[in-house]
């Protein structure tokens, strides 16, 4: 008989399920005291939550930046020297390359400073202090008001908190809801604008795999780049100047080379973007089951487009060898995770914590008032979502936004209803004057990685997708113009209008923003990509848009008063936030991992590996001869060990887009590694931890010494940064005082660096 007794044990085991792993989290470096640290110490860890994050004194906090807002960089000199992975510098490698000077292909090194180069609009941002908020914020707002009531309060209370903090400094605050709305923490912060880069390995080390590799393990890639932060004669931030300092940071990572064991230590410092580790079942089946394949399918074709049209062109591959790599990450990412979700039962496992969620509810009256009604209505508004609107949404963000054309047009959308509203009066010339310099001066930019022969491809492609894809109730009204002839078909109407648009190079735009604006009218208007464009725009906005921001906004809501109710029902549960592109700390250890039944994945790669994987005839393992010499050669110099050069490692550390260039951090502080993906099993980690799947990878910090020393001759940059040998993590550091010195020698010529030991 099944008593009460086991029910009631059997539920507790069933919920502690769902509590965090033991690597799971992303972790907020304030909260490290009370949530975490005996747990990280209990794993190995030698540093205290201080020395972490502080606000009394330098912390490691000060050697972790934002990088371009969208990837995260670390310090590792005391002269500004910043290390982040090579996609996350791509971007700026190939603004600097062309076909006559290839950095993409040849790799970049700044023998000396002047030879850095500057990089406008790329940041660095550092966090000065956190703070919980959650008081200045909802302290005054009454529990039952309207959410947009709400929401408009919230945002005030913001920009007071946010003014506030920063009056008379030169900092930047920014605001975050956290558990959907539930808290609300301050990150005050300081952004440097003259970012230079210093250093990038040819493509061949800093992308080797490619995009055969991505989210795969095992992994053989040098992913990283070296910028160096600029700043003022009062080490402030500053603009550009030629007169700007390297910056010297409060603190700067020093770099181990006693390498990594298995179970070791390991904790990763950054900057996570979004994760979503709390929704409800009917959430994570739209992902798995409509969402995601839809996004695949459609960016599959088009990395096919840009795949042939690549390889036959080396112009068009540099063009859009960033924008390659940016349509491949996620679609391969998209593929894991819902591999891994499956994999996993995600979907059984969540309709398991809601029964139980459910149960709980029922036990007490109050709870019936605040949460009776949530599960019911998730499942209601997801239903409403299936019914066309997400696929609709999806099809319009990656297919139609997926053209390069048609994007663009959206640029040129405010200008053309400035210009229906005529010249009448001078505020409205005037704006039309602002729109025409704006869209003449980044043209530019724009055309220099457009190909038109290869959009028009993608044009034809992705419109035939979107009109078989997306329910015809959804379709734009320029379909039924467009596709009224029985002999219709998007390749011809693609070259129809790539013929005719007057968006589709330099000359024409210029040509066409130099008319007076009664002229620039008549062409604007009935342009053929910006006629479509404002057609899908109506559609869009009129038929999905609303009921899709209706229903999430709705969702929003509900999963802050279920993760609440979660909250209070699991109280001995840390619960940790989401990730929004916030500073965090996850932590974990050294593990291999198996991936299917009967294979087992060490945890670390050496160069050995590289050289079996060579195959000149794909572009994605070539090696470079200077590569290949050193391997046999076997000259590591002190960055090898036992007649090998370690590559990449893994361990379980909890991360997700965004933490891309995170340091990983040893026991005693020290850098050993740089974060730059995830196994393919594990890219459900967003929405599911699983610590038995779940890896990240990271490039050993001893592979990115050993290329900017023995293979890119760039030993200087070594001389800035801080070596320490402390020996492995289990056993007692060599040095404990900060003063003692050993000397490593770097080459064949003697050269000795001092190596500082903590």
């Amino acid at each position: 008989m099944f008593n009460r007794k086991q029910f009631c044990l059997w539920v507790l085991l069933a919920i502690s399920s769902f509590s965090a792993s033991a690597d799971e989290g992303m972790w907020l470096p304030m909260l490290l005291k009370q949530l975490n640290e005996a747990d990280m110490q209990k794993k190995g860890m030698r540093l205290s939550a201080e020395d972490i994050y502080s606000i009394n004194k330098s912390s490691l906090k000060d050697a972790i930046v934002q990088f371009g807002g969208g990837c995260t960089g670390e310090i590792i000199s005391n002269q500004g020297l910043l290390l982040t992975n090579h996609h996350c510098g791509y971007g700026q490698i190939q603004s600097h390359s062309s076909v006559e000077d290839d950095l993409l292909t040849n790799g970049f090194w700044a023998m000396e400073r002047s030879q850095e180069k500057p990089n406008p609009g790329l940041t660095a941002t550092f966090i000065v202090r956190m703070e919980d908020v959650t008081k200045q914020i909802l302290g005054d707002i009454p529990a039952n008001l309207p959410e947009a009531e709400r929401e408009s309060r919230v945002q005030a209370n913001i920009k007071k908190v946010q003014a506030q903090a920063t009056a008379g400094t030169h900092y930047g605050a920014i605001i975050r809801p956290f558990f959907y709305g539930n808290e609300y923490y301050m990150y005050v912060t300081e952004t440097f604008r003259d970012i230079r880069l210093v250093g990038a390995p040819p493509e061949s080390i800093g992308k080797f795999g490619g995009d055969t590799d991505i989210w795969m393990w095992p992994r053989h890639t040098g992913d990283f780049s070296l910028f160096r932060i600029y700043a003022g004669p009062d080490n402030r931030p500053a603009d550009y100047s030629p007169n700007n300092k390297p910056f010297t940071p409060k603190h700067h990572l020093p770099i181990s080379l006693a390498g990594i064991q298995q179970g070791d230590f390991t904790m990763v410092f950054g900057f996570p973007g979004r994760t979503t580790e709390y929704l409800p079942s009917q959430a994570v089946r739209e992902i798995a089951e409509i969402s995601d394949p839809a996004k695949v399918k459609i960016r599959t074709v088009k990395l096919g487009i840009l795949d042939q049209d690549m390889k036959a062109d080396p112009k068009v591959r540099i063009q859009y060898a960033a924008k390659y790599a940016s349509v491949s990450n996620a679609h391969k990412k998209w593929i894991g995770e819902m591999r891994g979700l499956r994999k996993l039962d995600a979907i059984t496992k969540k309709q398991e914590q809601e029964r139980q969620f459910a149960q709980w509810v029922a036990q007490e009256t109050g709870r019936k008032n605040t949460y009776g009604q949530v599960l019911s209505q998730f499942e209601q508004n997801y239903s409403q979502l299936a019914n066309g609107i997400t696929l609709a949404r999806d099809y319009f963000m990656e297919a139609v936004m997926g053209v390069e054309l048609l994007s663009y047009a959206q640029n040129y959308m405010a200008l053309a209803d400035l210009l229906q509203k005529g010249t009448e009066t001078e505020e409205n010339k005037a704006a039309i004057q602002a729109q025409v310099k704006r869209l003449s001066a980044s043209a530019p930019g724009f055309f220099k990685n457009y190909n038109l022969p290869t959009d028009r491809k993608v044009f034809a492609a992705l419109m035939e997708m979107y009109q078989q894809g997306v329910d015809p109730k959804f379709h734009p009204a320029a379909f039924g113009r467009i596709t009224k002839d029985k002999n219709f078909n998007w390749t011809a109407y693609a070259n129809e209008v790539y013929a005719t648009s007057n968006l589709v190079s330099e000359e024409k735009v210029q040509a066409l923003l130099k008319l007076a604006p009664a002229a620039m009218k008549v062409k604007l208007l009935t342009d053929p990509a910006v006629t479509l464009m404002q057609s899908f725009g109506n559609s869009f906005r009129q038929q999905v848009l609303p009921v899709y921001t209706s229903l999430n906004d709705q969702n929003t809501l509900l999963n802050r008063t279920y993760l609440q109710g979660l909250r209070e029902m699991q109280k001995d549960r840390k619960f940790y936030p989401d990730a929004n592109s916030t500073l965090r700390v996850a932590y974990g250890q050294v593990d291999s991992y198996k991936p299917a039944d009967g294979v087992t994945y060490d945890y670390y790669t050496t160069l050995e590996g590289i050289i079996e994987k060579e195959d000149p005839a794909i572009v994605d393992y070539k090696v470079p001869a200077k590569l290949k010499e050193l391997y046999q050669k076997k000259d590591y110099g002190p960055y090898g060990v036992n007649g090998q050069m370690p590559v990449a490692f893994i361990a379980s550390n909890h991360t997700t887009g965004g933490n891309s260039g995170s340091p990983v951090i040893n026991a005693r502080g020290e850098l050993i590694g740089t974060n730059f993906d995830r196994n393919w099993e594990g890219t459900m980690s967003d929405i599911m931890y699983d610590p038995d799947r779940v890896r990240n990878i990271s490039m050993d910090a001893r592979y990115f010494l050993f290329i900017v020393d023995k293979f890119a001759g760039a030993g200087h940059l070594v001389k800035e940064m801080t070596l320490v040998n402390n020996g492995p993590q289990g056993a007692a550091p060599a040095a404990q005082n900060g003063k003692a010195e050993m000397k490593i020698k770097k080459d064949k010529k003697k050269t000795k660096v001092k190596v500082k030991a903590d």
